[in-house]
């Protein structure tokens, strides 16, 4: 029989098997079939025009451009996620240089870059921009190395581009003038994105730009663009589907309100709202009539009370996903479980993670979201105490959880009523959602939650732990149960080597492990590094640390060896 299915596979035409490819869109569906055979192996290598690298350092540039000589659009991560709290060192790495230039060689008709925490120098962005002369979309996401400067070469020398996405980066403003670079002939950018600058922005270049980009679907703009001045591009550009706007901090006249009103009045379209920057109950009204076809809003920029929460979602009878600080409070929760019935996802973040003094929100938000929003499947929840009788209360509201992030401000909190560990609580999410694909721990947990983890989650690809555990256990429960396991976080818990060591069986089917401020070892970090070849194992030394001690782990699979760029802080062993 599989004598006869490689017969037929080799017999299949080459071009109408690369034309059956190009309907799978999925790296993961793509991979499996380039497994069936030498013929399938090819086809997927010729008419794959996208791929997507979670780890800029499984693979070297030469590897992909030999394997995927068409490739049109890439997509490409480097630091790790701690590198978002400041656990990585600046010098890391994951510079995207190397990687343009093998492109410019393999890939000329490159139209598409996505980098996600990358380090991006002006020098590659004005490389880029006179590389690809069919270059049209970008996106930086939580990138840094670049200033303005940078901006202005892609507006420049980018003459097609049609997608400009700068988000949370941490780029220096040298000068507001960037957007007017784009030629007076420019017109097809459809997303410009470039909220999270600081510095103010050439107004009048922003407009005209505004007033030529007909087919312009996203705007997002920073807090220098006055309500004043968001009117004027709203009456240019009333067919946006996303808006985010500027700060709200503009006084208005009577007169002026109604026509900033009869502006969002006129945008039918716009389903994702953001920005919203200093907004007050005097201004929301102004925004109602864009509200009726709302899936996303992202308050997360907006401190926002829980009265003006209630008033605002009483407009937004479609909302799918939101996104809000927690100066909502648990009052602006209950109206969320009141009006959004339709509600997917929902992530409260700290309005300020430091001060302790803030009432935030508690178990009593999230149950009466969960009551009221049965549909919810991801969640990202900072909260400032919890029950487990509360969860389990929550996840049998809502069963469906595919992502379930809980964290409790304060480390190794327990059920602050019965002042028992929050195992129970756990336990029941991971009992109850069998479709957990993603879970974050926090509070008081004891090895029982990783014995639960490892009984239930067997679904589970991505785990996040702070503060947890009692012994080497909860991590071996994690690896020995958890069968889909891709990518596991750990900080300050008390797991050493023999926990590190657990995973020999996974880590090669894994993205990557990231251990800090643990009990492992050099000792135990050499071990693994013998053991598993083919892995990478990046020991991040801090300065006054033990000679023995492994300070922060990096672990991950590659096809590419050891990187050669590593700072004298990182040893790869």
């Amino acid at each position: 029989m599989e004598s006869t299915r490689s017969t037929r596979s080799l017999s299949f035409p080459d071009k109408v098997l690369q034309r059956v490819f190009t309907h799978l869109t999925s790296n993961e569906d793509r991979n499996s079939v380039s497994l069936v055979s030498k013929t399938w192996y090819n086809a997927d290598r010729l008419s794959r025009s996208k791929v997507s690298i979670r780890n800029c350092y499984s693979v070297s540039p030469e590897i992909l451009v030999r394997r995927f000589p068409n490739v049109r659009c890439v997509t490409l991560k480097g630091k790790p996620r701690f590198s978002d709290f400041n656990l990585v060192p600046p010098d890391w790495g994951a510079d995207v240089h190397a990687w343009l230039v093998a492109f410019a060689d393999k890939y000329p008709l490159l139209e598409e870059l996505r980098l996600k925490r990358m380090v991006v120098s002006d020098e590659s962005l004005e490389f880029l921009a006179l590389s690809f002369p069919d270059f049209k979309r970008l996106s930086l996401l939580s990138c840094d190395g670049f200033t303005t400067d940078g901006l202005e070469a892609i507006a420049s020398y980018c003459k097609n581009l049609t997608e400009f996405d700068i988000q949370e980066n941490g780029v220096e403003d040298t000068s507001g003038s960037w957007l007017s670079y784009f030629s007076e002939s420019f017109k097809s950018l459809e997303v410009l994105n470039f909220a999270n600058l600081s510095s103010e922005v050439d107004f009048d270049a922003l407009e005209r730009l505004v007033s030529r980009c007909k087919s312009l679907k996203v705007l997002k703009v920073n807090r220098s663009v006055s309500l004043e001045q968001l009117q004027k591009l709203l009456v240019l550009a009333p067919q946006l589907v996303e808006l985010g706007t500027g700060s709200f901090s503009q006084e208005f006249s009577a007169h002026q309100f109604v026509e900033l009103e009869s502006c969002f009045n006129n945008c039918k379209n716009i389903q994702s709202l953001s920005g919203l920057c200093d907004v007050t109950a005097r201004y929301l009204p102004a925004i109602y009539p864009a509200c009726a076809n709302l899936t996303f809003l992202n308050l997360s920029y907006s401190a926002m009370g829980s009265g003006e929460l209630d008033e605002l979602l009483m407009h937004c009878p479609r909302l799918q996903r939101l996104w809000v600080l927690d100066t909502v409070g648990d009052k602006g929760l209950e109206a969320v479980g009141s009006n959004c019935p339709l509600l997917e996802e929902l992530r409260v973040f700290p309005s300020d993670p430091f001060d302790d003094t803030i009432q935030g929100v508690t178990e009593a938000g999230f149950l009466a979201v969960s009551f009221g929003c049965p549909r919810l499947h991801y969640v990202l929840y900072f909260c400032q105490q919890l029950t487990n009788a509360a969860v389990a209360t929550i996840v049998q509201n809502c069963p469906d959880f595919t992502h379930f992030r809980l964290c409790i401000m304060k480390p190794r909190q327990p059920d602050y009523l019965t002042n028992e560990p929050m195992d129970e609580a756990f336990g029941a999410v991971v009992k109850t959602c069998t479709k957990l694909q993603r879970l974050s721990v926090s509070g008081l947990l004891t090895d029982l939650a990783f014995e639960y983890i490892g009984m239930h989650a067997k679904n589970l690809e991505v785990l996040s732990i702070a503060f947890a555990g009692s012994s080497d256990r909860g991590m071996q429960c994690v690896m020995e149960g958890c069968p889909k396991i891709r990518k596991l976080e750990i900080r300050d818990c008390p797991f050493g080597d023999a926990a590190l060591l657990s995973g020999l069986d996974q880590y090669e089917s894994m993205r990557s492990l990231w251990m800090s401020s643990c009990n492992v070892t050099m000792d135990g970090c050499r071990l693994l590094a013998k053991k598993m070849p083919r892995l990478n194992v990046e020991v991040i030394k801090d300065d006054e640390s033990d000679d023995n001690q492994a300070d922060k782990v990096y672990v991950y699979r590659t096809v590419a060896g050891p990187r050669k760029d590593s700072p004298p802080s990182v040893f790869t062993l």
